[in-house]
This record gives structure tokens, sequence and C-alpha cells, in this order.
């Protein structure tokens, strides 16, 4: 898995999106979609679990989170930023979504629940906020930020 390939992965997924807005209907689109435990979902998965071995993924750690940006916002990914966060229960630190904010849920260990949802996708709008939890075991979440927006708080 390089990071190239594991950019046209995430590119057949945005494709689909591109220019959607950042809503419940999008989070019901991508679950119907790209639902967990399908051929989309098990290939990002396993990306995601291989470029954490090969270690360009989740290289950096801050308060028991790995994290990192694996994807800056470009064309080829329709603008959107990608992040993905190793959390094992832990609440991590509050952040707003200028853009909204699409998360791909997958668990690890345990029965994994990010932000109290299961495996799948979770949209939050624009201007939106949240502290990201991890509970019930340990996760991968891959965060999909339309062009890289998000803003940290003291919160």
């Amino acid at each position: 898995m390089t990071p190239e390939t594991f950019q046209t992965l995430i590119a057949k997924i945005t494709a689909t999106i591109a220019g959607m807005p950042v809503d419940k209907n999008l989070e019901a689109f991508l679950n119907e979609r790209f639902p967990a435990g399908g051929e989309d979902f098990k290939a990002v998965a396993a990306a995601c679990a291989q470029a954490v071995k090969d270690g360009w993924m989740c290289e950096r750690e801050h308060g028991g989170i790995k994290f990192g940006r694996v994807i800056k916002p470009c064309p080829e990914i329709h603008g959107f930023s990608v992040d993905v966060v190793e959390m094992a229960d832990v609440v991590g630190p509050h952040h707003a979504h200028p853009n909204g904010e699409i998360d791909l849920i997958m668990p690890l260990e345990g029965d994994a629940r990010f932000d109290g949802r299961p495996a799948g996708w979770l949209v939050y709008g624009p201007g939106s906020a949240h502290r990201p939890t991890v509970s019930g075991g340990r996760a991968y979440v891959l965060y999909l930020l339309p062009q890289g927006a998000i803003e940290f708080t003291r919160q």
C-alpha cells in the first residue's frame, strides 16, 4: 500500500460525492453506497491497517491518539483532505468543521464506537463541532474534510 494507491482508493469515494451537500442525506447515501462490511469499506480498512503497519499513516501521537493528514486537499480527490486517526477509549480535542466533516468509522477491537456510532459513515454538517470520542474499544476513523478546513478550539 502506497500513498498514491491509497489516494486512488479514496478518489473512488470522493468522485461519487463531489458537489453533494455535507449533511445527513449524504450520510444516508454513503452508508447505502459504501456500507460497513461492503467491499469498498473492507478495502479502505485493509489499506489503513497496511499503511499504519508500513509507518506512513497515523505516524504521530498525542494524548493517546495516533493521527496524521494523509492527503492534502487536491483536485484528484475533489478538494477533500484525508486524515486518519487511531483511537482507543479516548476523547480527542474539541474542534469545529467550517465546511463539515465526513467520517468513516472502522472498528478494530471490542465494540468500538465513534461518537456513539458503530462501523460506517457519520456526517457532521458545516459549522458543527465536537470532541471526537471512541468508546468500547479501538478504531480507525478516516476524516474527509472539504477544502481541509478544521478549527481546533480550547473547549
